[in-house]
């Protein structure tokens, strides 16, 4: 169905103004006409100038108008350089004649009863001690050692658990203590 003529002038009639609007809008501002000279504020006087001066101003309250001295330069050399840190290793105690590396091997133990079986202390690590074995003990303390150590120049028998069995003294090449849980004396001959 066509449209009526009215509605088509209407509608060229709107888009052209909406035309004259955007147009206007993106051309920038509009000039306007300057207003007279008594709707501006009044004019400041302006003030003459004179020659200019500078000088420091004068310290804060409480500070010290002296100026602080600067420390003199000490000298053009370069700063220290740091060494590199070198690793030295913990020392270790010494082991000697008679210390731990003597007593590895095997050895008769004797104890008050006058019971005797062989204990094996070896070299071999077991955590922070070493591995040892018994055979053929009596006594059921002494049959469960199963490491030792060397400190302080004493002989430690332990048991699984960390339970002491025995301390020993080394002296003339043979090791002589006691039992830790009865303090029945023990020795150990080679």
């Amino acid at each position: 169905m066509p449209r009526p003529l009215s509605t088509t002038v209407a509608c060229l009639a709107l888009a052209a103004t909406l035309g004259a609007c955007a147009s206007q809008r993106f051309d920038g501002p509009t000039r306007r006409a300057p207003r007279p000279q008594a709707a501006l504020e009044p004019a400041v006087p302006a003030i003459p100038s004179g020659p200019v001066t500078s000088e420091p101003l004068a310290p804060p309250p409480g500070a010290s108008a002296v100026p602080a001295e600067i420390p003199p330069v000490a000298s053009a050399a370069p700063p220290p350089v740091a060494a590199e840190p070198v690793y030295v290793p913990p020392p270790t105690p010494p082991v000697v004649s008679g210390g731990r590396s003597s007593v590895v091997g095997s050895w008769n133990a004797k104890d008050a009863t006058g019971g005797t079986c062989k204990v094996s202390l070896s070299s071999a690590p077991a955590l922070d001690l070493y591995k040892a074995s018994a055979s053929g003990c009596p006594n059921k303390d002494l049959s469960k050692v199963t490491a030792w150590d060397f400190r302080d120049g004493e002989v430690y028998l332990y048991q699984p658990g960390g339970t002491v069995t025995a301390r020993l003294r080394q002296g003339g090449g043979a090791l002589d203590g006691a039992l830790s849980k009865s303090g029945a004396s023990l020795s150990m001959v080679r």
